[in-house]
């Protein structure tokens, strides 16, 4: 007799003051099975995620847990019938050790008090049975990465006896390095029969890990699908109506490239060294390499966060020494920091607070002109907002990415630095913001853009710079391959292009 699935929910039903969230939803996990849930923001993922997890009650359906009817009210209830969900906000207890918050209210005892060393030792041999090293049961969580820390939930989930392990985004805040430790992580889950529900927006992640696809939209079940049945395009196709060729725009009629507005030779500081870097007006320059290869560190020199010491920069041909964001900020420099929440925004301020940030912080290039141009580049950007007193908080991912483009372009800048301006944000608003980009250049700016998805350096960028180690490995031009970038990236190709 086949054993029934670990989840099976059908017919899930879920509105909010009367506007439907949720129609109809199948999602069916099997076990040892790694399952993606997929669609953009609003399709409806965290929703299903939460009434699976016991924080909202559906309207409608029924949810089984290995054969059996449950019906959650609260997430006590989800969390002691097998269900565990790994938030992007952790529910950990940082002054506490990594087994005290494994074991929190079911620590062993002996009579008088916690055996902290039988804690202990159940909490390494439960982290040596995931293959995880370098975490020692003693340290205390707020001294660990992010990666360790989401490893000590996953961990906590386990003892408790967690059938279904739901992910969401996990990744998103983790480098490289720490996204392979993860990677490793879940495949040893599903060698060890538990099924992971695993929400994530990024395509590569999805086609390595995971066996099954179920994929959402507009609150309903698209279609669920074997990954090895599916292709990038096609995915993106059921997600969004549109195939990934046109998910990058191509350079707008009228482009041009024009005089060098930026120019860096043999800039360097403690984290990067010899940088000889051009941008062009009208032209999009990616800078590619694997994490910790000095290209958020460039953008913060430029920008006079941590500015270059060694070597000279120049704006529109005038030698210049920015030494911090003010001095940036008047010469015509901007810079879209690759974390909008914690450096890019005033999350409970409003809309037109926001889009007027930079203005209202330097006086020296705040103007009536300026002010008065907000509402309509709010508009240019297509912003999805109730209006220009919302809070941000209350946008989209995508919406607050614009708000954070527009309170720099406000500013009038010659030369604008993305870094990461697609982090977190779903595929079609991804599409948006390209767009954007693209007419950024068509306008003129010179645009210095950073990314960790080599496809998007690829699919937009004029020309790419491939960074190792601190210094720039080579230059390739526009439509170069993974292949090409990964070669120089990894400091292949550049050790075989220097002179022996």
């Amino acid at each position: 007799m086949t054993a029934p699935p670990v989840l099976d929910m059908h017919g899930i039903d879920k509105a909010f003051l009367g506007v439907p969230v949720l129609t109809s939803v199948d999602l069916r996990i099997e076990r040892g099975e790694v399952h993606a849930l997929v669609g953009e923001n609003g399709a409806g993922k965290s929703t299903l995620m939460k009434i699976l997890a016991g924080v909202h009650t559906a309207d409608a359906g029924a949810i089984e847990l290995g054969g059996r009817a449950v019906s959650f009210t609260h997430p006590l209830q989800a969390q002691q019938a097998g269900v565990a969900t790994v938030f992007q906000e952790f529910n950990l207890l940082p002054e506490l050790t990594v087994a005290e918050n494994i074991h929190l209210g079911r620590e062993p005892r002996t009579w008088h008090g916690v055996d902290r060393r039988a804690m202990a030792a159940r909490t390494a041999k439960l982290l040596d049975d995931l293959g995880v090293e370098g975490l020692a049961p003693t340290a205390k969580v707020g001294s660990l990465s992010v990666a360790h820390q989401q490893i000590t939930e996953i961990a906590k989930a386990l003892s408790q006896g967690a059938d279904l392990i739901c992910m969401d985004e996990p990744t998103a805040a983790l480098a490289d390095a720490e996204v392979e430790l993860l990677y490793r992580l879940v495949r040893r889950l599903r060698d060890r029969g538990v099924a992971v529900l695993y929400v994530s927006h990024r395509l590569r992640e999805i086609f390595d890990l995971c066996d099954r696809i179920t994929v959402l939209k507009d609150g309903k079940h698209v279609t669920t699908v074997d990954t090895a049945d599916i292709t990038p395009d096609e995915l993106v196709t059921a997600m969004v109506g549109r195939r990934i060729e046109s998910v990058f725009p191509e350079r707008l009629q009228g482009t041009e490239t024009g005089e060098v507005r930026l120019r860096v030779e043999g800039g360097g500081n403690a984290w990067i060294d010899a940088i000889d870097l051009e941008v062009r007006a009208g032209e999009i320059v990616g800078l590619a390499g694997l994490q910790g290869s000095g290209r958020t560190e460039i953008a913060e020199a430029v920008f006079g966060i941590a500015p270059f010491t060694r070597g000279t920069l120049s704006v529109d041909g005038t030698p210049m020494r920015i030494t911090g964001p003010r001095k940036a900020i008047r010469a015509g420099l901007a810079l879209v920091t690759e974390d909008r929440k914690a450096e890019g925004l005033a999350l409970r301020q409003s809309v037109r607070a926001n889009a007027r940030m930079i203005l209202d912080a330097n006086p020296r290039v705040r103007s009536r002109r300026r002010l008065g141009r907000i509402p309509g580049l709010l508009s240019s950007l297509d912003l999805v907002s109730r209006g220009e007193d919302q809070e941000v908080q209350f946008l989209s991912g995508g919406n607050q990415q614009k708000v954070v483009v527009a309170k720099w372009l406000a500013a009038e800048p010659g030369v604008i630095v993305l870094d990461e301006p697609t982090r977190g944000i779903d595929v079609g608003a991804k599409h948006k913001l390209y767009s954007v980009i693209r007419q950024l250049a068509a306008e003129g700016l010179a645009v210095l853009l950073i990314a960790s998805e080599l496809i998007e350096v690829i699919g937009l960028a004029d020309r790419i710079v491939v960074l190792h180690d601190g210094r720039i490995a080579g230059e390739l031009p526009a439509g170069a391959t993974e292949q090409e970038v990964m070669a120089y990236a990894t400091g292949r190709r550049g050790a075989e292009a220097e002179p022996s």
